[in-house]
């Protein structure tokens, strides 16, 4: 019996339907090649590489940038900029806090002679010779770097220059310390040494880090004797703190002929009070007078101190 297949158009049509859904797999067959259906990726794919096949992750949602706090660097400097400015001479300082791990420096270019300041440096050199000759201070060794830092004797810290072999000594251990812009007087010239507040800061940390290339017991040594300072000679960045604060410092102080007979006055130590533990470097040159400059200095480390303990209070 002959079979009905409707009429001549509804067959094309039914035929070609077929044709169009077999005709890829026909293909995909024929090349060896399973049909497996691909999602569509948006990403531009490299042709250095083949895309890879595993499943990508799904990108994190971008939070909202909170407000960021006023910097405290920017009003300070302009602060001492204003201050200094009505003043004659250069000053730099650099100051961080231990505690809270703030930090901050102005006029970090300038470089000036040291003066006094370099005998912990010099006593700092001695140390680290002896440690590498496994071997304690001398009795004289230690009178001497007594002297040189409790009251500034001159005359003991030119035998401790010459000690540790006088520039080329100090060039070495301030290679070790780290110590980037400091350069030895020449000769027996240890307090034309040049160096910026930032090296002192560096050397300050160098008695008060775990990572410090000097031993414990010889950082507390040099400290202990730059907190039993003579009271005259006790001003500078001690003004960092109240009255009774702990404090370790050097000064040093020198009218230079090449300034005209102006001075240079730095002032570098460490101030722990209500909880900071300051570490504070101010030097500076070209002062009317050596009062002119103590009391600068003393107004710079008030400054800085406060604006950074304000700071960390806004945290």
């Amino acid at each position: 019996m002959p079979v009905k297949t409707g009429p001549p158009e509804r067959r094309r049509s039914v035929l070609g339907a077929l044709v169009a859904a077999i005709a890829p797999l026909i293909v995909l067959t024929s090349s060896g090649v399973p049909p497996v259906p691909v999602p569509f990726d948006p990403r531009p794919v490299s042709l250095a590489s083949p895309p890879s096949s595993a499943p990508s992750r799904p990108q994190a949602q971008s939070k909202e940038a909170k407000p960021s706090r006023p910097s405290y660097k920017k009003p300070l400097t302009r602060s001492l900029s204003r201050y200094l400015d009505d003043l004659p001479g250069q000053l730099a300082v650099s100051i961080r806090d231990l505690s809270t791990g703030l930090s901050f420096s102005y006029n970090s270019g300038l470089r000036t002679a040291t003066a006094s300041i370099v005998k912990v440096n010099i006593v700092v050199a001695l140390l680290l010779q002896a440690q590498r000759r496994h071997r304690r201070l001398t009795g004289w060794e230690r009178r001497s770097a007594a002297q040189a830092i409790k009251v500034s004797d001159n005359a003991a810290a030119s035998a401790l220059w010459a000690a540790i072999g006088g520039a080329s000594g100090l060039a070495a251990a301030n290679k070790k310390l780290g110590l980037r812009s400091t350069r030895p007087g020449p000769g027996g010239a240890w307090g034309s040494t040049t160096t910026s507040a930032a090296d002192q800061i560096r050397l300050l940390t160098a008695l008060t880090s775990a990572k410090s290339p000097l031993s414990a017991k010889h950082r507390r040594y040099v400290l202990g004797l730059m907190g039993d300072v003579a009271p005259e000679q006790s001003w500078g960045v001690s003004a960092a703190g109240r009255k009774g604060a702990d404090v370790a410092l050097k000064n040093g102080w020198l009218p230079r002929e090449r300034d005209g007979g102006r001075w240079t006055v730095n002032s570098i130590g460490r101030v722990r009070d209500r909880g900071h533990t300051y570490l504070i470097a101010v030097i500076s040159r070209r002062h009317g007078s050596m009062g002119t400059g103590v009391e600068t200095v003393e107004h710079v480390s008030k400054l800085v101190a406060r604006a950074l303990s304000q700071a960390s209070a806004k945290k």
